[in-house]
Formats: C-alpha cells, structure tokens, sequence
C-alpha cells in the first residue's frame, strides 16, 4: 500500500487513520504516527522502522538468510518506550501479524496483505525495478520463510480491547 487511490479506496468503506511508512515516499502528506482516543483507550498508529542504522543491517540479515532470521526482536519494547502513555500500539513494520502485551501496553500488529514471497517477487521483477531494488529481489525470490496475508481487526469497546488477527 503506497497509494493515495489505494486510501481512497478504503475510505469507500470505512474512516482511514493511515501513518506513512518507510517506502511511501508519494504519500508525504501523511503523519508519521497518530494518536487517538477511542473508549477510553488510547491508541497510537505508527508504521513501527527506526533508524536506518538500525534496519538495514537487520533487512540484509534476513535477506541472506532467505527469510529464516527474525529482526526486529526489540520493536516491541522500542515502541513501548517511544509511547509510553498509550493503552494500544498499533504498527505495521514488520509485516508479520501479532500481538504483544509489553508493560500493559496491547502492541497490535495486523500483518500485511501484501507479503514477498517466489510469486510476488517474480510479479515485481516483471515490472523492471531500479538496480537496486532488483539486487535485492535476485535474493528475495528465493525466500524459503515468509509471511501470509493478514489484516487486523480492533474491536474497542467500554469493556476493552479485542485484537483478531485475520489471514487472506
């Protein structure tokens, strides 16, 4: 998702509280965290990477290891810290669908519906990508562990908080 028709399109059906994430460079005009109120609860949307010191290392790690390494090991109390007042985190990062309890803070990641794996990687190397991003795709298309499709579901009323995590 880093189209501005694609949030248009979901605002067909529903609000939209969209973050901007670390590849959405045409969506400049979105915040890169939101905070909310919602039941009581506070929540707080955010995209989840941190300083490219910090991920990119990571990314080439699992990249080489074809999917078997698991970065991002300390995201979850990273942004626990960066938002210490919120009842709910909700990030997207990662794309790897889960949930965490940290410090009585719900860390909500719903996933993503877009994963890599063999076919969507042959599908973006059709679409002839720049050097780089091709490198990387030599590598990806290759992947023996990946993460399939979700999306998630916050159910928030005045007796809590219900997370679903949704596979596609």
């Amino acid at each position: 998702m880093n189209g501005a028709s694609t949030l248009d399109e979901l605002a067909r059906i529903a609000p939209v509280e969209a973050v901007r994430g670390d590849h959405d460079r045409t969506l400049g005009s979105l915040p890169p965290t939101r905070e909310m109120t919602v039941e009581g609860q506070r929540i707080v949307v955010v995209h989840g990477h941190r300083s490219r010191w910090i991920e990119e290392p990571q990314t080439l790690l699992w990249t080489l290891s074809l999917g078997y390494f698991r970065p991002h090991g300390g995201l979850p109390r990273s942004l626990r810290r960066r938002f210490p007042n919120a009842d709910v985190i909700v990030y997207g990062h990662t794309h790897r669908a889960h949930t965490w309890k940290v410090e009585g803070a719900l860390l909500f990641n719903p996933g993503g519906v877009h994963q890599w794996n063999p076919t969507t990687t042959k599908q973006r190397l059709a679409q002839r990508p720049g050097w780089f991003e091709w490198c990387w795709l030599q590598v990806a298309r290759h992947l023996r562990r990946y993460e399939a499709p979700s999306v998630g579901v916050l159910e928030i009323d005045q007796d809590g908080i219900l997370p679903r995590i949704i596979g596609l």
